[in-house]
């Protein structure tokens, strides 16, 4: 039997996506905030808790998992795609940290130990930052936007909001990373380059990672490239250091 899904249920159903969309925006920011400005314990656990918090609330207003890149068949179609990604970013990042010009640019004062480089990439990546970004931005929101706009403007939506997520975490970008200090200096003026240059770096890669899931369908491929971009990257600053002390 075929079920004639007429105007008004499509209206219905765009205007529970609306709803859900600005429900996420609202928990969204307010996970930003407690994760940068509440107790210890809240700044751990605010983002992935959120996380699955959205995806309860999407799956109970109608999302589907097939719409979140969470299905069991975009799962396994996502497979190849991650391990390119991932085999695609070591080589850069090898490469990157090896040739001198570029391998400042790797310093991060975050990562001058290794042992805490392989315990962020390992653990405090992937539980903290990867799966709860990649939950919240290219699964639920990106599912939601989608459902309500076109592929490309449902791409910049998320892409923006994306960027906009991480100036909080870049506003000591310049005074912990060398290579852009001696580019942008650690006054006001740097700190602020520093900002812009991180919402658009961050902007420009959350379109790249909506690109890829929408492309993929799978949450699993940018969950893979957000993952190796973070944690190899970590792994190799931690491995410029060593260089440089050598």
């Amino acid at each position: 039997m075929i079920v004639y899904s007429g105007p008004s249920e499509r209206k219905t159903d765009r205007t529970r996506m609306a709803g859900l969309l600005f429900v996420v925006l609202v928990i969204g920011l307010c996970a930003n905030q407690f994760a940068h400005h509440g107790p210890q314990m809240v700044e751990l656990l605010a983002v992935p808790v959120t996380a699955v918090l959205l995806v309860v609330i999407a799956r109970v207003a109608g999302l589907s998992w097939r719409s979140m890149g969470l299905s069991r068949e975009e799962v396994r179609a996502g497979v190849p795609y991650a391990v390119g990604a991932v085999v695609v970013v070591a080589v850069v990042v090898t490469v990157a940290v090896a040739l001198p010009p570029t391998r400042n640019f790797f310093l991060s004062s975050r990562y001058d130990d290794a042992g805490e480089a392989v315990l962020a990439a390992l653990i405090w990546i992937p539980l903290q930052t990867v799966l709860p970004e990649e939950l919240i931005f290219r699964g639920v929101l990106q599912g939601t936007l989608g459902e309500i706009l076109r592929p490309w403007p449902t791409l910049i939506c998320g892409a923006l909001l994306f960027g906009c997520w991480h100036v909080v975490t870049s506003l000591g970008l310049t005074a912990g990373n060398a290579g852009l200090r001696d580019i942008l200096g650690d006054g006001v003026f740097g700190q602020v380059a520093g900002v812009l240059g991180a919402v658009i770096a961050t902007g420009f890669a959350g379109l790249v990672l909506g690109w890829l899931r929408w492309r993929t369908t799978s949450l699993l491929a940018p969950i893979a490239l957000h993952w190796s971009m973070n944690a190899i990257g970590a792994v190799g600053a931690a491995v410029a250091w060593q260089i440089g002390a050598a």
